[in-house]
C-alpha cells in the first residue's frame, strides 16, 4: 500500500503542482483576458456614448437650422409685404390727386404754357406710377370682372355687348398684382 501511496503520492503532486500553477497561470490570463474585455466593453460604451451625444448635436443643430432658415424666409417675406403695402397705401392716398389733375387737363384752358406744363407735370406723375409698377386697369369695352371693377349703375340700349362695361367714372389701378383701387363703371345690359 505504501506503494500504492507513495505512486500516488507523485501523481497528487503532479497533479496538484499543474492543477496549482496552471489556475494561477489561468488566473492571470483570465485576469488579463477580463480586463481587456472590460476594456473593450468601456470604451465601446464610450464610442457609443459619443456616438448617440454626436447625433443629438446633430440632430439639434439641423432643426436649429431649419428654425433660422423658416425665420429668414418668413422676414424676408414680411419686410416685402410691409413695403408693399407702405407703398399700396402711399399710391391709394396719391389716386384722389392724380383724378383731380386729369380731370383738370381736359377742362379748356387759354394759356397754352400753363397747359403745357401741366400735361409736363401730369406725365411725371404718370412716370412715377410706372416706376412704382402701378398699373391702370383697362376697362373701357372689358368684360365686367367684380374683383377689380364696381359696377355703380347698369345701362340698357349700348354699342357694347351684355356684361360689357360701357363707361367708367373713375379708373381702377393695382401695383404689380394686387387690387389699389377697383374701377368704379357702368355695365352694358
Amino acid at each position: 500500500m505504501d506503494n500504492k501511496n507513495s505512486f500516488t503520492e507523485p501523481a497528487e503532486e503532479i497533479e496538484n503542482g499543474i492543477s496549482g500553477e496552471m489556475p494561477e497561470e489561468l488566473t492571470e490570463a483570465e485576469l488579463d483576458e477580463a480586463d481587456a474585455v472590460s476594456e473593450y466593453n468601456d470604451v465601446a460604451t464610450q464610442y457609443s456614448d459619443l456616438e448617440d451625444a454626436l447625433n443629438e448635436a446633430n440632430d439639434k443643430y439641423l432643426r436649429l437650422f431649419a428654425e433660422y432658415d423658416n425665420y429668414r424666409k418668413r422676414t424676408a417675406k414680411e419686410k416685402t409685404e410691409t413695403y408693399t403695402n407702405a407703398s399700396m397705401k402711399c399710391i391709394e392716398n396719391l389716386l384722389p390727386v392724380i383724378d383731380s389733375f386729369e380731370r383738370s387737363m381736359e377742362s379748356e384752358c387759354t394759356d397754352e404754357n400753363f397747359k403745357n406744363g401741366m400735361q409736363m407735370i401730369f406725365n411725371q406723375l404718370k412716370d412715377f406710377l410706372a416706376k412704382m409698377n402701378v398699373t391702370e386697369i383697362e376697362s373701357l369695352g372689358a368684360e365686367f370682372d367684380p374683383n377689380i371693377h364696381n359696377a355703380i349703375s347698369q345701362q340698357d340700349g349700348t354699342d357694347y355687348a351684355s356684361n360689357h362695361i360701357c363707361a367708367v367714372y373713375q379708373k381702377g389701378y393695382k401695383l404689380g398684382d394686387k387690387l389699389i383701387r377697383p374701377a368704379m363703371v357702368v355695365v352694358a345690359l
